[in-house]
């Protein structure tokens, strides 16, 4: 396959549509997990809301249609949050925003951080080996390595958000 297709060509189409269901499944998983964005932890998706980020998107593919590889990455990267986002939306959406964020911090401020740092770095690495292996051994296969790559960029921006996510809470959390 070539670096780029031509626009509005079956090929484009085709990366277009993925794009847009990837992503739509991202966003339609966060608004059921957290429709007011308090939880979301992108800061940059919180702080264009969905007013910006919706449109924003749709232009973010529309543009990306034409690499496939950049647009498999994306697809994959957006599905496995799209899935992490699913797993814990009910919850988040049954006990109310702001009670999941209190319930979520109780258990983070009983947690020795060198404990929660440590899952989360497993989870990071165990799922970026993944991708990695999947890349390895993909010499030459557009898709397989596209794959390989979105999933540890999945892993990566779990590992990161997560990270980010905990160390502003504790260094806004006046220790008692």
């Amino acid at each position: 396959m070539e670096d780029s297709v031509p626009f509005a060509s079956r090929e484009y189409v085709l990366f277009l549509g993925l794009l847009l269901f990837s992503r739509g499944m991202d966003f339609l998983s966060t608004w059921i997990a957290t429709p007011t964005l308090e939880l979301e932890a992108n800061p940059l998706a919180r702080r264009l809301g969905w007013k910006w980020g919706i449109p924003l998107n749709v232009v973010f593919c529309i543009g990306f249609a034409l690499w496939p590889l950049p647009s498999i990455i994306i697809c994959t990267t957006s599905v496995l949050v799209a899935a992490r986002n699913f797993q814990v939306a009910w919850l988040m959406r049954t006990a109310g925003e702001e009670q999941y964020r209190d319930w979520l911090l109780q258990r983070l401020e009983d947690t020795p951080p060198a404990l929660f740092v440590s899952c989360v770095v497993a989870q990071t690495v165990l799922v970026g080996l993944l991708g990695i292996i999947l890349t390895a051994y993909s010499t030459q296969q557009l898709v397989p390595f596209g794959i390989g790559v979105g999933i540890v960029s999945y892993a990566l921006a779990v590992g990161v958000f997560s990270l980010i996510a905990v160390w502003r809470r504790r260094r806004s959390t006046p220790m008692g």
